[in-house]
Parts: structure tokens; C-alpha cells; sequence
């Protein structure tokens, strides 16, 4: 019995037994209330907005490619377009034309972000508050002004200028540049120069808002620890709020390209409409936009007017979406390296 008793003691206690499991509830179906329609509006409202630019721009896709059939034209994506030849079939390139959108929309852009940066660091750094309460309005008005009241100014006023001063100047003094020199400018002014002009001052308001916007935006505290450590107010905003608001920069260089790239009433009255290359920058060339306003009136009642017109409008379309999306790529992808930096 005493060996019974150690070898008790040795073992120890013996385990209790598992508890045993609650049973679980019985299920009861609960039928899900209905919604009336009340609530699916107020569910679904909210939507709505969200959608409205998506059907917008569907619609117009849409209406394009049923009036053109995507029947195909003759010499499409050529460089020669002659819609009543001579001889032979008709020719509807475009190509000409697309490069003459970008002829005049790059360097259109490149001086509206130059000038803009300026101003909007002029704004923000070192113009006293009571002077950029009247600055800023006065470069938002630009915006408000009509294309068509560009164009008149430019036809009537600055083409004057362009083409009995300042061409005839650029054309002596720089022609060994390659596309300055060749034939010599018109007298009439009308071509790429006043062309570009009249697209900087139409794209400048957009890029400076956006940029004086970004610059805006550098926290105060940062932009005070730069001058803290001695540097100058242009250094601080070379170094710390240009690359900060690079973002915001980004997205003015792509809105005010679209905004250049498909102006259309103020270029085709001062490019000096053309199917052809410019033989140096002071000939006139011809962009989609402008080649679609100078056509407009030939489109009704000829259906191959009208389905180049429209191919005309899903090109520009293509391009300026193909940008749009493009801009918004680069500038996710430089936020994500921004917040990674962090």
C-alpha cells in the first residue's frame, strides 16, 4: 500500500477532465429588411457626379466613331492632305498637321512655365502681401479672356510688330541657327512666332496658379529652418520648395501643354493656316485644331469632310488623353517616391 501511495505522489495529480462545450444557440434565419426605393436613391446619388466627366467624354468618343464608321480615308496617317486634288483621289493626311501642333505647343508651354515660375515665385517669396493681392487677380483674368479676343488682338495689333520688327530682327541676327535662316519672314507677320505668343499668354494662367499653388504649400516651419541655417530666400526655394511642390510643378507643365495643344480659334486666325512644313520657324504651318475650324464649313453636306473632321477629333482627342494619363503616371509615381524618401 505504501508503494501504491509513492507511486501516486511520483505521477501527480491526475488531470482534470476537458470542460465541456457550451452548446451552441440555434440559428434562426432573420430576413434582411427590404430597402425601398428611397434608399437605393440616396445609396446610389452619391455616384452620379463621380460619373458625369466618363459619360461625357464616352459620348463624345461614341458620336465620333459612329459618324465616321472607322470607314477608312485614303493617306490617313500621311503627310499630304489634299481633300480636292487635281488629279487622282483625294488625300487626307494628318501628320502634317499633328507635327504642327506640337511645333507650336512645346515652345508655347516652355515659356508659359518659365515666366510662370517666375511670377509665381515672385508672388510667394518676395513680392509684400499688399502688391500680390493685386498681382494674382491680374493673372487670373487671363484665363477670362475669350480665344477669340486673342486672336483679334494678335491679327489686328501684334502681328504688326512680329512681322515688321521683331522677325526681321531675329531673321538678321540669328539665320545661321539652324530654322532661323532660309526664306525670308512675311511681311504680314502671321505664321509660328506670333503663334507661340498668342499660346504662352493663353497657357500662362494655368501654370502659374498650379505652380504658385505648389509653392504654397511648403510648410512654414521648413521654409523658416532653411533661412535659420543662413541660407537666402532663393536658395531656400531653389532647395527645399521647388523640389517640395515638384508635384504640383508637374501637373501645370501637363494641364497648360493640353490647354496649348488644342487652342483653336486664336491660332487658326494668326498661324497662317498650311498643308506643309515650315521651311523655318517664321513660315506658317497648320495644327489639328486650327485645320479643323478652317474646314468646318466644308464638313456639311460631304460625308468625307465630315468623317476626316471627326478622325481629326479622336486624334486630338488620343493625344491630349495619351498626355493626361501620362501626367498623372509620372506624378503618382513621384509621390510614391516622395512618401518612400520619407
Amino acid at each position: 500500500m505504501d508503494d501504491a501511495l509513492a507511486r501516486s505522489e511520483a505521477a501527480g495529480p491526475e488531470p482534470l477532465p476537458p470542460p465541456s462545450s457550451p452548446s451552441s444557440p440555434p440559428t434562426v434565419d432573420v430576413p434582411r429588411p427590404r430597402r425601398s426605393p428611397g434608399q437605393w436613391l440616396q445609396i446610389f446619388v452619391p455616384y452620379i457626379p463621380s460619373f458625369v466627366p466618363l459619360a461625357i467624354v464616352a459620348a463624345i468618343v461614341v458620336t465620333l466613331v459612329l459618324v465616321t464608321g472607322l470607314a477608312p480615308l485614303n493617306g490617313l496617317f500621311t503627310s499630304k492632305f489634299a481633300p480636292t486634288p487635281s488629279s487622282g483621289p483625294a488625300s487626307w493626311g494628318i501628320l502634317v498637321f499633328v507635327t504642327g501642333s506640337f511645333l507650336t505647343a512645346v515652345p508655347a508651354l516652355f515659356f508659359s512655365m518659365v515666366i510662370g515660375l517666375g511670377i509665381a515665385i515672385a508672388s510667394v517669396v518676395y513680392l509684400p502681401r499688399i502688391v500680390t493681392r493685386f498681382l494674382d487677380p491680374c493673372v487670373d483674368l487671363l484665363a477670362g479672356i475669350p480665344s477669340v479676343v486673342y486672336g483679334i488682338w494678335a491679327y489686328l495689333y501684334v502681328s504688326t510688330y512680329f512681322g515688321s520688327t521683331l522677325n526681321p530682327f531675329l531673321f538678321r541676327n540669328l539665320s545661321w541657327i539652324p530654322g532661323v535662316g532660309g526664306p525670308a519672314p512675311p511681311l504680314s507677320g502671321l505664321g509660328l512666332p506670333i503663334s507661340v505668343f498668342i499660346l504662352t499668354l493663353m497657357a500662362l494662367p494655368i501654370t502659374t496658379l498650379l505652380i504658385r499653388d505648389a509653392l504654397r504649400t511648403v510648410p512654414r516651419d521648413l521654409w523658416e529652418s532653411g533661412l535659420a541655417l543662413g541660407a537666402t530666400r532663393w536658395e531656400v526655394t531653389r532647395r527645399v520648395s521647388i523640389p517640395y511642390g515638384r508635384g504640383g510643378i508637374l501637373s501645370a507643365a501637363f494641364l497648360g501643354f493640353g490647354r496649348a495643344f488644342g487652342e483653336t480659334v486664336a491660332v487658326a486666325m494668326v498661324i497662317n493656316v498650311e498643308a506643309s512644313y515650315p521651311h523655318n520657324i517664321f513660315q506658317g504651318t497648320g495644327t489639328v485644331a486650327s485645320l479643323m475650324f478652317s474646314i468646318l464649313d466644308s464638313a456639311y453636306g460631304n460625308s468625307q469632310f465630315l468623317a476626316a473632321l471627326c478622325y481629326m477629333g479622336l486624334a486630338l482627342l488620343a493625344i491630349t488623353l495619351t498626355v493626361n494619363v501620362a501626367g498623372r503616371y509620372f506624378i503618382s509615381k513621384l509621390s510614391a517616391t516622395e512618401i518612400a524618401g520619407l
